[in-house]
């Protein structure tokens, strides 16, 4: 089956249930679900959606770097948001973030997510250390 490898940093939030950043199997990162929760564990809950969806960027490329990945290492990554309204915000945000990468991405309106946050990225990445 082959060894699967946990990555952490603490140049993101540390898990507050029973998962981890990211998991690694076969070259392949798996990072967990990002809320715009900075590494220190402060929460953005009231910061409008643009600050929000930086942080939550900022959480999933430490966890792909420290895996030995970069933007252009990302394959896919999923944004579960809040108001389909912030959509274009999403694009403008994500665009200026990943500059030339342009991994795969789906967008998922949702009615609420955790602790009242705006948005949430989840990725997978082709850079593992494990």
């Amino acid at each position: 089956m082959g060894m699967i490898t946990t990555i952490t940093t603490s140049d993101a939030p540390q898990p507050l249930g029973h998962y981890v950043q990211a998991s690694v199997h076969g070259g392949i990162v798996y990072v967990s679900g990002q809320l715009a929760v900075r590494p220190d564990g402060t929460h953005t809950v009231g910061a409008d959606f643009e600050e929000q969806t930086l942080q939550a960027l900022r959480n999933v490329l430490a966890i792909v770097k420290a895996a030995g990945g970069s933007p252009e290492s990302i394959l896919k990554v999923t944004a579960y948001i809040v108001g389909v309204e912030n959509w274009p915000i999403l694009n403008r945000i994500y665009g200026e973030v990943f500059g030339a990468a342009r991994p795969a991405r789906s967008v998922v309106p949702v009615p609420t997510l955790h602790h009242g946050y705006l948005i949430e990225l989840d990725a997978v990445a082709a850079c593992g250390n494990g």
